[in-house]
């Protein structure tokens, strides 16, 4: 009877590893799924990191969500805006487009913004009329909406400011001699942007309401 000699090869595959059940040597440098070292899922494209890859974004999307955040819970101008998008590098057509577009829908309205803006810095730091147009010109407001805004301001209205601010600090200033306390009164009215004839003149009456002689109070100045 002729024996039946079964054949494997060099590798070890073929009926003698199958039938063993062991695998058979591996060559240098591999192993099981592939060469040493390689990422499983980056035959396939995968990102290593596990994220997916998203395509570059539209710019006027991008555009859009930089304009949308700036704006959640603050006003902004046009410009300010402007200066934004061009600090993030997106086109300026694409700007004026997303602009113009967020103006269209009320989302950007300078002269609302100057408006509230004055009422605002009028009534809550006391500022003048000169102050204000300084601050909205900074800000990129057009004169003529700046010229609107503060017109909303009277001189009546702006004195009156002017006496409660030197009323609330009129007592910071008792025991300085006379000229200390008009040079600080009106210099504090000064750098709120009033008229140095209008700051002389409640520091004035301020002081001789205080008791303070006003003589010659426009010369010490």
């Amino acid at each position: 009877m002729t024996r039946r000699t079964e054949w494997a090869e060099p590798d070890g595959t073929g009926p003698e590893r199958a039938r063993s059940g062991r695998p058979g040597p591996q060559r240098a440098g591999t192993r099981r799924g592939g060469p040493r070292g390689a990422d499983p899922e980056a035959s396939h494209g995968a990102d290593p990191s596990g994220a997916a890859k998203e395509p570059p974004q539209d710019p006027a999307e991008r555009a859009r969500a930089i304009c949308l955040r700036l704006l959640t819970g603050t006003p902004r101008t046009r410009r300010q805006l402007a200066d934004a998008l061009k600090k993030r590098e997106i086109p300026d057509e694409v700007a004026e487009e997303v602009l113009s577009r967020f103006e269209e829908v009320g989302l950007i309205n300078d002269a609302a913004f100057a408006d509230a803006w004055v009422e605002s810095r009028h009534h809550g730091r006391g500022l003048a009329r000169r102050a204000l147009a300084r601050e909205l010109r900074t800000k990129g407001v057009d004169a003529a909406v700046v010229d609107e805004a503060v017109g909303q301001l009277d001189s009546e209205q702006e004195e009156e400011t002017a006496r409660e601010l030197v009323a609330r600090k009129l007592r910071s200033t008792r025991g300085l001699d006379r000229d200390r306390r008009i040079r600080r009164l009106a210099s504090m009215l000064a750098r709120k942007g009033y008229p140095e004839g209008m700051a002389l003149r409640v520091v004035r009456q301020a002081l001789e309401a205080e008791g303070e002689s006003g003589d010659d109070l426009y010369e010490s100045y």
